[in-house]
């Protein structure tokens, strides 16, 4: 069976392709996930909508900016190419630390607390990425590993997702899938632990440390991790920082500066 061809649609010379569509998937229905829970806490839901008019094109030029840097060697000989995202290179960690300063910023301005907006993006966060995963699957790219067919088949995977693991002949990790389940997964406890109305800015916190703990795993997986040195991968760090600096912040706001407000005290 021939691979999925990575473009969706052809309008004359405009390429409409799944990775494009299946991100824009992953928006719109995290998005509707915060609105709606939005609307329970009774906080304006169209604060969302206007976040993201932000946060999305700060979030791709820091994924770019991410990208570029932990792979200056190639752009600091080619400078024309770091405008040419179309042609791939943006990471996950970068897309994150732009949408988290742009929610900073945004919150001190609309004079919301930023934890609020934090817990509530939470689980939309895992809703985008689980889904976002399966761009990487149409584009058979951020895949692990040579393994044999035979190991694919022990994972009682569909045929569809064996044949896209075949890329020239040899069979790969599906680690798309394996990141998109790990993610579903997290939405499920992070679903969870809202009913429990834990302190504010826990259930952000508690995605931070969920994504970053499996990322670190299924990272040491991939082929194309952007590389600190010769051993270690740079996800894999500023994994295990973020699991450090996000259990120390629960630690200090449970216990340091004892934090009395919870999720559902949007007005305090």
């Amino acid at each position: 069976m021939k691979p999925i061809n990575p473009i969706a649609l052809e309008l004359g010379p405009i390429q409409i392709h799944w990775y494009g569509v299946i991100i824009g998937v992953g928006i719109v229905l995290a998005l509707m996930l915060a609105i709606r829970e939005s609307k329970r806490l009774g906080l304006d839901p169209d604060i969302f909508s206007d976040l993201l008019l932000y946060a999305i094109p700060i979030a791709i030029i820091s994924a770019r900016i991410y990208y570029v840097v932990f792979e200056w060697d190639y752009y600091a000989q080619n400078p024309g190419d770091i405008i040419k995202i179309w042609n791939g290179g943006i990471a996950i960690h970068g897309a994150l630390i732009g949408a988290v300063i742009t929610t900073i910023v945004f919150a001190k301005l609309k004079k919301v607390s930023f934890w609020v907006l934090a817990d509530i993006a939470a689980p939309s966060l895992l809703v985008g990425q689980a889904i976002g995963r399966w761009g990487n699957f149409m584009n058979q790219e951020a895949h692990g590993g040579p393994v044999t067919r035979e190991f694919l088949e022990g994972l009682y995977l569909p045929e569809f997702i064996i044949d896209q693991m075949n890329i020239n002949g040899v069979y790969y990790h599906p680690t798309f899938l394996y990141e998109s389940l790990w993610n579903i997964l997290g939405l499920v406890l992070l679903l969870l632990l809202r009913k429990v109305n834990p302190k504010r800015g826990e259930i952000f916190l508690s995605y931070v440390i969920w994504y970053s703990v499996g990322r670190y795993f299924i990272e040491g997986l991939r082929t194309d991790s952007l590389m600190l040195t010769e051993t270690l991968r740079i996800a894999q760090v500023i994994s295990i920082v973020l699991v450090l600096v996000a259990v120390a912040i629960v630690i200090y706001r449970r216990f340091g500066m004892k934090a009395k407000a919870q999720y559902t005290d949007i007005s305090v």
